[in-house]
């Protein structure tokens, strides 16, 4: 039977105490695992703490039919004067900013209807149209000012073709002489998003392949022939970075079995440091129970091609292999299962909340990925059912 980390039994937890859908069996079922062993784990690891399920909705006590009546006709004489002032208001509609144009409704019809309910209607803050009502004359002057701004960034945008920001076009106010008040990159800004200009910035690139220079290279035993006779016979891996808010990755080191795409062992940390790509092996060891006579093909960063790595690969008798040098088709397995992980996990974001939410959902996914997520390679089983099918069927012709 395959051991599991402590990592591992942790975040199991983890997931098992922080879905209030999830039953104990459909927990151990999604992760693969015994559920008397997830039982054990929450004994060790577990707070003993999960969500509360919502509560049973009061019954509503029923009320007189006059009582009924009545608020009725209240609630209809609201539903008309809604009605009446939504059909106003309509007219006011596809002029400049939505918010504003709320505004000038209530600011016009407010002898005709209560401004309290024209708020109410139209879902705006009280307070927030007084200011607005109150600081007009204010807003007309910095119009007026935003417009002479706009023009003289305009003129700097063209003559420097387009390449400079805010901050630069900023510093370019600065020596206008014919400002009188200095103008900081922030309104610079909002001026220039209102004008839909942007100034040239290079996309933001990771690079999770950095080969180190001196090391030796691995010959290619694979050859971009990613299909295998058994499993435990030939492994993928990878490393790709997981965006999070604030300019933060986390990473995710695989270890892929070639025969049934099963993800055989992985690792998450915030950094990319050797030890992490021998935690992903280790735990592909763990649950294979052994990798001796295994290869283990992966590209040319400097964590695979590391000292530590090669030793580590030779205690557990894994032979390496690694394609061509710049040529992501070479691994194009793992580069595929990265892939899919993030248009899934990710969906239509482009980050990650936070580091900790990141390894929560990617955590989740890793586990459903054997156990619940049907696979084309597989003929739409899961890599788990797979390798079991397969294995009884060989044993059958045996």
């Amino acid at each position: 039977m395959p051991r599991y980390s402590e990592q591992f039994k942790r975040d199991a937890v983890a997931l098992y105490e922080n879905n209030e859908d999830l039953s104990l069996k459909a927990a151990s079922v999604e992760l693969g695992i015994n559920r008397a062993s997830l039982h054990s784990w929450l004994k060790q690891y577990g707070t003993g703490k999960r969500p509360r399920m919502a509560q049973s909705r009061a019954n509503a006590a029923a009320a007189s039919d006059a009582e009924r009546i009545r608020r009725m006709e209240k609630e209809i004489a609201k539903l008309r004067e809604e009605r009446d002032i939504l059909r106003k208001a309509a007219k006011y509609y596809g002029r400049r900013d939505a918010l504003v144009i709320r505004f000038q409704f209530v600011d016009d019809h407010c002898t005709e209807y209560s401004v309290k309910r024209m708020c109410t209607v139209l879902k705006i803050n009280r307070s927030s149209f007084y200011k607005w009502a109150s600081t007009r004359e204010k807003r007309e002057l910095k119009a007026c000012s935003d417009v002479v701004i706009g023009a003289k960034i305009q003129t700097i945008f063209d003559d420097e073709g387009g390449l400079y920001g805010a901050k630069r076009i900023a510093a370019s106010l600065k020596e206008d002489k014919d400002l009188t008040q200095p103008v900081n990159h922030k309104r610079v800004a909002r001026i220039m998003k209102a004008m839909n200009l942007k100034g040239f910035s290079k996309k933001r690139r990771c690079v999770t392949t950095k080969r180190a220079p001196g090391h030796r290279v691995m010959p290619d035993l694979v050859s971009r022939n990613f299909t295998s006779s058994g499993p435990n016979n030939v492994y993928v891996g990878d490393i790709t970075y997981l965006p999070c808010k604030g300019g933060k990755n986390m990473y995710l080191a695989t270890v892929i079995d070639v025969y049934s795409r099963k993800l055989a062992g992985f690792a998450l940390a915030d950094h990319m440091r050797t030890s992490l790509v021998i935690e992903a092996l280790a735990h592909a060891k763990q649950v294979r129970g052994g990798l001796a006579g295994a290869i283990f093909h992966s590209d040319h960063g400097n964590v695979y091609t590391s000292q530590a790595f090669r030793a580590y690969c030779q205690s557990l008798g894994v032979v390496q292999s690694m394609g061509a040098v710049g040529t992501s088709a070479d691994n194009a397995l793992a580069k595929s299962f990265n892939a899919t992980l993030k248009r899934e996990v990710l969906k239509d974001r482009k980050v990650f909340d936070a580091p900790l939410a990141c390894r929560q959902e990617v955590f989740r996914w890793c586990t459903r990925y054997n156990t619940r997520r049907w696979h084309s390679w597989c003929h739409y089983l899961t890599p788990d059912m797979f390798e079991t099918l397969t294995s009884a069927t060989i044993t059958h012709g045996a």
